[in-house]
Formats: C-alpha cells, structure tokens, sequence
C-alpha cells in the first residue's frame, strides 16, 4: 500500500532563521554581580575581593566544548524535494 505523500502550506523557502548562536558566556552573571558591587561599594573595595576571585577562577578555567553544529538546513534543502503543495512537487 503506497504512503500518502506528505501535504504542508506553501513556503517561499525551506530554511529557518540561522542556527549558529552564540553560546551563552558561564563568566557573565559572576562579571555583573563584580561591576554591581563596583557600583555599589566603589572599585576596590574590600567587599568585592570574593567576587573579583570567583571571576578570575571562572575566567581562568577551561572553556566549555564546542556545541555540535545543527542540520536542519541541510535536512530540509535535502529532503524538500520529496514534499508536495497543492499535489505539485516543489
């Protein structure tokens, strides 16, 4: 018994919005809380030392593994010819 062929709406373009994110810097939440207490308390003040530390040992540690790059694209541009519209191949 043949499959159906997969029907969806019409597209202008089988893509999404580009997948390449930059991933999110761990250093950035300690960073703020340093420039808050800066704020606060003036810069080199005594208070700060024990978040001015947390900081260097995030900035100093080891930087997390690239992501996996994401395939989407390449997927649908390959798969793309086998969806119909309106009972018309694309």
């Amino acid at each position: 018994m043949p499959q159906k062929p997969i029907r969806l709406p019409p597209l202008e373009v089988l893509r999404v919005k580009n997948p390449k994110r930059n991933p999110k810097n761990p250093c950035t939440v300690v960073m703020s809380s340093v420039l808050a207490c800066w704020a606060s308390a003036g810069y080199n003040a005594a208070g700060c030392a024990a978040i001015e530390t947390q900081l260097r040992q995030c900035m100093d540690g080891p930087k997390p593994p690239p992501a996996p790059p994401n395939t989407i694209n390449h997927h649908m541009g390959r798969l793309g010819k086998y969806i119909t519209y309106d009972g018309k191949p694309t």
